[in-house]
């Protein structure tokens, strides 16, 4: 019966997901057809496409770190915050409902050799209730933070992000935008790197959007 009882703390598991990261990049979509009929050359296949090609002298291109706009934008310092804040309510919460199962755990095996069999069965089948119970609530509360979560992320990269990143790209005629976390550069090149532009932006734009509240909260 110890060890059955033992078991119970298995149950208990405890995750909060971790943030999603916001990305912006410019999509090229190709949407390559069924290919039918008789076969052809290489050649015969790009017969009309263009020669034309962008010319070095007129490609402009920067820059700009995601990583150093999640972690110094007033924004999403705060938006983390916000959810780091529920938590640390789940924590706590799952802190005081352990005790609690634990003091129970324990009745349960000191009335081992007073209860009957039967009786004492029905408590411990009704502690493994209450462990699983504990288990699958906390779950669901923590998935629907990082829903809450994910959502105003979303709404910050639609509503501010991607409008600020967009307003910069034409002020400076920019021709492509390139996640800095991926982009490798063999010297210093002025003006190459935007992160600090869309930082300050973004921060006179908005410095707090409200998590909607998870169920549960």
């Amino acid at each position: 019966m110890a060890n059955n009882t033992n078991s119970t703390k298995k149950y208990v598991k405890y995750g909060i997901v971790a943030a999603v990261v916001i990305a912006v990049a410019i999509l090229g979509i190709f949407l390559i057809g069924g290919i039918g009929g008789k076969n052809v050359s290489a050649d015969q296949a790009i017969a009309e496409v263009s020669s034309d090609a962008v010319n070095g002298a007129d490609l402009r291109i920067a820059v700009v770190r995601m990583d150093a706009i999640q972690t110094q934008s007033k924004v999403l310092q705060d938006l983390r915050k916000q959810k780091e804040s529920y938590e640390n309510k789940l924590r706590d919460e799952l802190t005081k409902q352990q005790k609690a199962l634990e003091k129970e755990k324990a009745d349960i095996e000191k009335s081992q050799d007073v209860l009957s069999q039967e009786a004492l069965q029905r408590r411990v089948v009704d502690y493994q209730g209450k462990v699983a119970k504990l288990q699958r609530d906390l779950t669901e509360r923590a998935q629907s933070v990082d829903v809450s979560f994910q959502k105003a992320l979303a709404q910050i990269q639609e509503k501010h992000l991607d409008p600020i990143i967009e307003a910069i790209i034409a002020k400076k005629n920019l021709s492509l935008v390139i996640d800095g976390r991926f982009a490798r550069t063999g010297a210093e090149v002025a003006n190459l790197d935007i992160t600090n532009d869309v930082i300050n932006a973004l921060d006179k734009k908005v410095s707090s959007v409200k998590m909607e509240t998870p169920k549960g909260f």
